[in-house]
Order: C-alpha cells, then structure tokens, then sequence
C-alpha cells in the first residue's frame, strides 16, 4: 500500500510542490533585485508523462526563467503572478497531503483491528 504508484506520485507531488515553493519565495524575495529574473519550476507534464509510462519515479521538475517582460531595472517579478502561484502551489500542497494524511490513516484503522 505504501509503495503503489498512487503513494509514489503523491511523494514526488509533494517533493515538487515544496521546490516550487521555495522559487517561489526565491522570486518575491529578489522583487527589488535589478537584474534578477524570476523562475519557474514545472514538473505536471513530466509527471503525466511518467505516469502514462507506468514510473512516477521518472519524473523531473524542470527549472526555466520565466519570459515576463522586465521592467527598467532588468527585473521580471510579478508580485501578482507570484501571489497566486504561491496560492496555487499551497492549495495543491495541502490537497497532497490530505491525500497521503488519508492513506495513513486508513492503514492505521486497519491495522489497529477497525477501532
């Protein structure tokens, strides 16, 4: 039960979701930095992908620079874009977690006789 695909996307899900988060921070955190561009990390078609193929674990989150337009310092930060990513990532983060929370807990009324 632990180490069906459905607990390995979850893993590499959350392993992904919490890399996001940290570009994410990265990104808002450089706002004011002339020059900087922001990031991106896409990992959901690489993990569709691998899915299809029947290995989650083949999954790879891909890094890019993001292509918004920059301003006249040179930096591309979206305080709005990042607002919502940040937003998005955290609700499926949490969505993850609530699933595997589940699939415990389900294992731990099994485990402990139905009580």
């Amino acid at each position: 039960m632990l180490d069906d695909i459905a607990s390995a996307t979850e893993h590499i899900a959350l392993d992904a979701l919490a890399a996001r988060q940290r570009v994410i921070a990265n990104n808002m955190s450089n706002i004011q930095t002339p020059g900087f561009a922001a990031g991106r990390l896409t990992f959901e078609d690489s993990l569709r992908s691998a899915l299809q193929d029947g290995t989650p674990d083949q999954t790879t989150a891909r890094m890019a620079i993001s292509l918004e337009p920059t301003r006249l310092d040179g930096n591309n930060v979206n305080l709005d874009h990042e607002t919502l990513s940040n937003v998005d990532t955290n609700l499926r983060y949490n969505l993850m977690l609530r699933a595997l929370d589940s699939k415990y807990g389900l294992l731990h009324h099994v485990i402990s006789g139905g009580s």
